[in-house]
């Protein structure tokens, strides 16, 4: 300050009536900073909403409101320092005029400020001397009047009055304005809860109450009707509703805030039975038009029974310090475009490390059915902090009545860069097939979908502006078994890599076992049904298609594991089961039923001896992540699909089992040969003398062996300067050529001779 305060002889207090219209209210007092000047309203102190001009200057300043007070609210102003010393004089040291001044001029304006408070305390007049004024002690003043003796001095009465006390050994009797007065209730301020008369300033002045005796507010059964936008400051203890308030005023106000703004925290405050409507469906398009507005919980527990007709429900707000650390219960919030909003205001402000349950989010069918809707957004006012991190929603549930419309209903929008979010459990009916929105840096959110319309065709939807990737769906409803099978018994990618040419005319494949319709003769143990090749089938660039009377199927040993998941990329297959019980032999259905499925019925069919699906597999009909459950007499069996209407192209294959088991998957044995793409055999022989230069040959039988094979032997002693050659000599035979390239006769020993042959 470039010079002292002058400190005339003003009272440090000024009041005022607001109009409705006035903002600025003049304080005719000397402040020294900003901060030594108190602003109560209808008796509570506020301390954001205003701005405070005029600070160290000795005829005052003013207070100017961002927005106009309510007409009848009474206004106060007031100097209030802090109580120390802010100088220290050194011996010997300069005395400065300005400094002294400076702490003369405190002194002065904290007396006046003493002056002022004991201008409205009880004392004798300036004619009296003595007298007694010590309050009795605690015990012996409780639940009595204060009142003077025959002298004049301090005595307690008796209240004449009723007491009450609870029931209990140890309860101290007390009146029944004490026991009343533990929690407040709007019906002592007169709100009526008929739902016509305006209760507005009624509930004010009771959460104004509640919040200057730091008690307990109820509001009881009825609907409590109100034109004006109503705050519960954070001073209050909690807030209990068995009622609701029916909101009728402008727009773009929030019906009910919860708890004060700026950097102050609301702690440990609970909020029960919170039920907000609104008098009429907003327009969706201020989104300061808000049901419950709870800002700055630190926590809190906080019950929402029932919010409606908002653009937003409820709205969650850190302001210039953290929403963090609370459980809000959810119930019905319906027809808000946003139901709940998670949001910062502030770059001081966070939004983490809250617990949700339940939830209902819906809409009725003719609300705005032109416009977007979501369940739940995190959000962010424009340079605020967006890591809203650690958030757990359990058993939300969407009806948002956007499916084939051409409007967006997606049960959350996330809108900031959050972490570690995970909802559970989720029901979606009429939605998006999107469960999540995310057009920002979110990562590492986790949608489990429990039930949905879409069944398991859910996904996340990222736009453009999204820049991070990796979070998580499952979707369990119609595939809950499906997605549980994690460990891969028998796995195909690619058909037409693994597709082998058997002959001219016949095609297998690896690992599988090629299937046929009408198999001749009268088969009955599992190796006659599994064919290493069978002709008709076309191969393509990606797969193979499967023509009439033919199929492909993974065989597994199933005396362990009972329960399959078959997943196949292709054009609406149809999946088959074939089971086989002791000593490989098949089961039939006069064995009884021997196989059921997750999401379809099975039928069993006499001409190929297997039980196959009722219908194709495929997403539009919810069929094409099944489950198997084999009866426990099933040993083994052959999963796979075939063609059953019309020809269908397959493109990979692959079979899964529960983790905690490993079956074994059967192809390549001497019982099962299908599914490898060589052949082997072996024969003993003894070569005769081979002279020099000189070649001698046997003939190998190799079943499976054919023209085009790529072949090779070995002899199974030391053959220096002796080499093996082969060729397919006929069907089913290995020819196999010693040739002696040395320059002398040899005579090898009595071996065996092996030959391998690979299908191209």
């Amino acid at each position: 300050m470039a010079e002292h305060i002058r400190i005339g002889d003003v009272a440090p207090r000024v009041h005022y009536v607001a109009d409705g219209a006035q903002t600025v209210f003049v304080y005719p007092f000397p402040i020294f900073g900003a901060d030594d000047i108190e602003v109560h309203v209808d008796g509570l102190r506020i301390a954001s909403g205003f701005a405070v001009s005029g600070a160290g200057k000795s005829e005052g300043g003013t207070i100017t409101f961002a927005v106009p007070l309510a007409a009848g609210a009474k206004v106060v102003l007031r100097r209030r320092l802090v109580m120390e010393r802010v100088t220290d004089y050194q011996p010997n040291g300069v005395l400065r005029a300005n400094t002294l001044n400076d702490e003369l001029d405190r002194q002065m304006a904290a007396l006046q400020e003493l002056r002022e408070d004991t201008a409205g305390a009880l004392r004798q007049g300036p004619g009296e001397v003595g007298g007694k004024f010590v309050l009795p002690m605690r015990a012996a003043r409780a639940n009595r009047l204060l009142g003077f003796d025959s002298l004049g001095d301090i005595a307690t009465f008796s209240r004449g009055e009723a007491t009450l006390s609870a029931p209990f050994p140890g309860a101290i009797p007390r009146t029944v304005e004490d026991k009343l007065s533990e929690r407040l209730s709007a019906r002592d301020f007169g709100a009526m809860g008929n739902g016509t008369t305006d209760d507005g300033p009624a509930l004010q002045a009771a959460m104004n109450a509640a919040a200057a005796s730091g008690k307990f507010l109820d509001i009881g059964e009825g609907t409590y009707r109100t034109t004006i936008p109503l705050v519960l400051p954070g001073a209050a203890a909690g807030l209990s509703m068995r009622g609701a308030i029916l909101y009728a005023g402008a727009g773009g106000e929030a019906a009910l805030t919860l708890g004060d703004g700026a950097a102050i925290r609301n702690r440990a405050r609970i909020y029960q039975g919170l039920r907000v409507l609104r008098a009429g469906i907003s327009s969706w398009e201020d989104e300061r038009d808000i049901g419950i507005l709870i800002r700055n919980q630190d926590s809190g527990l906080i019950d929402v029974r029932q919010v409606e007709g908002f653009t937003i429900g409820v709205q969650t707000l850190g302001v210039e310090r953290g929403f963090e650390d609370t459980v809000l219960y959810l119930g019905r919030l319906v027809d808000n475009r946003y139901g709940l909003d998670v949001r910062t205001a502030s770059a001081a402000a966070w939004n983490t490390s809250v617990r949700y349950y339940g939830g209902h989010f819906a809409h009725s069918f003719a609300t705005w059915p032109e416009k977007d809707r979501y369940g739940i957004r995190l959000s962010a006012a424009p340079g605020a902090y967006v890591a809203h991190n650690r958030h757990v929603f359990d058993g939300p549930a969407f009806e948002l009545q956007s499916r084939d419309r051409p409007i967006d209903g997606i049960p959350f929008l996330i809108q900031v860069n959050s972490r570690g979010v995970v909802a559970r459990n989720i029901r979606m009916e009429g939605c998006d097939p999107y469960v999540a929105r995310h057009t920002a840096g979110a990562q590492d959110h986790f949608y489990e979908v429990a039930w949905a319309s879409q069944a398991y065709g859910v996904d996340i939807d990222y736009t453009a502006s999204a820049t991070r990737v990796g979070s998580v769906v499952r979707a369990l409803h119609q595939a809950a078994g499906h997605r549980e099978s994690t460990r891969a018994v028998g796995e195909v990618p690619n058909l037409r890599a693994a597709a082998i040419r058997w002959n001219a005319s016949e095609t297998g494949f690896e690992k599988l076992a090629c299937l046929s319709t009408n198999v001749s003769g009268t088969p009955t143990t599992l190796p006659q049904f599994t064919f290493q090749a069978l002709d008709g089938y076309a191969l393509t660039d990606r797969g193979v298609i499967l023509p009439g009377g033919r199929g492909l199927g993974f065989v597994v040993d199933t005396r362990d594991c009972k329960e399959f998941a078959l997943a196949v990329d292709a054009d609406n297959p149809r999946m088959v089961i074939q089971c086989f019980g002791a000593g490989n032999v098949l089961l039939t259905e006069a064995d009884g039923e021997m196989v059921r499925a997750s999401g379809m019925s099975l039928t069993y069919v006499a001409g190929p001896r297997w039980w196959q699906g009722n219908a194709d597999s495929n997403d539009a009909s919810l069929t094409r992540l099944q489950v198997v459950r084999l009866a426990p007499q099933v040993q083994s069996a052959i999963i796979g699909v075939a063609r059953v209407g019309t020809d269908y192209e397959v493109r990979s294959m692959r079979l899964a089992c529960d983790p905690s088991r490993s079956p074994t998957l059967l192809y390549g044995t001497p019982e099962l040969p299908h599914g490898v793409r060589e052949v082997k055999a072996e024969l003993a022989w003894d070569p005769p003398s081979i002279a020099a230069g000189g070649s001698a040959q046997v003939n190998v039988p190799c079943a499976g062996a054919r023209p085009g094979d790529f072949v090779q032997a070995s002899f199974s002693l030391s053959t220096s300067g002796v080499v093996f050659l082969a060729q397919v000599g006929a069907q089913d035979v290995v020819t196999v050529t010693a040739w002696n390239r040395s320059g002398a006769a040899i005579d090898l020993n009595p071996g065996t001779v092996r030959v391998r042959a690979v299908k191209s």
